[in-house]
């Protein structure tokens, strides 16, 4: 019944994904937020027809999807349409997160990985984590893996990173820090390591996580998440 939450992160182009790959691999139990946002926003769910219904047709796609760009364009540039979207999203989120966690719980999983791309940057999420990790990679590797992996200029790809808070910045404020500069084998055995602490840590009550999830500040996590999609 100690069971427990821990929040990941990272920065764009810093490795997260591997280091979530890895913990799948151990049998973990991770929530990716961004999976959850999607979902919330497929076509004939309740986020999705309030949405058509407040911002129109004209941000579909052709096959009937959200166009996220299109969408992104008009929330960046008013701030009340942002913040209707939230209103619409938010309470969706939430609860397919909160019913992932209780599942896991069921199942008797002794932590779960909550994934959240901007975990530092909503901040008030953090305080209910047990444990805040972040997968960290030193500046020029992070900028050149961006360069490659999206095809951009040096300087588009600055301007995307500048767009988040620098990682050395998340590293002070997470309990554990994945230095994924190197190579893969060097990240797993730095995921394997941070497993085996968190499965010998019994400090967490359930009644924090439930508490914590219910009523833990997920306005604004849709639009920072969509932001993050585009970008």
């Amino acid at each position: 019944s100690a069971m427990f939450l821990v929040g990941l992160s990272g920065g764009i182009a810093s490795g997260k994904s591997t280091v979530v790959a890895v913990l799948r691999e151990l049998g973990c139990a991770v929530i990716d937020a961004d999976v959850l946002a999607r979902q919330v926003v497929q076509p004939h769910s309740k986020a999705y027809q309030q949405i058509v219904r407040y911002f129109g047709t004209e941000i579909l796609l052709e096959n009937g999807e959200i166009n996220r760009e299109a969408l992104g364009n008009i929330i960046f540039s008013q701030p009340e349409k942002r913040q209707l979207l939230n209103s619409i999203t938010h309470p969706e989120i939430q609860k397919e997160m909160l019913k992932q966690i209780l599942k896991y719980f069921v199942l008797g999983y002794r932590y779960v990985v909550l994934d959240i791309p901007l975990l530092f940057e909503t901040n008030s999420l953090t305080k209910f984590m047990k444990y805040t990790v972040l997968v960290y990679c030193d500046p020029p590797t992070q900028l050149s893996r961006l360069m490659k992996r999206n095809g951009l200029s040096r300087a588009e790809a600055e301007a995307r990173i500048a767009s988040q808070l620098p990682l050395d910045e998340k590293r002070k404020l997470a309990s554990h820090v994945l230095d994924n500069s190197g190579e893969r084998e060097s990240t797993r055995r730095q995921v394997l390591r941070l497993h085996a602490r968190l499965e010998d840590s019994l400090d967490f009550l359930w009644a924090r996580l439930v508490a914590g999830t219910v009523v833990a500040g997920l306005g604004g996590l849709a639009y920072l998440l969509l932001r993050h999609f585009i970008s």
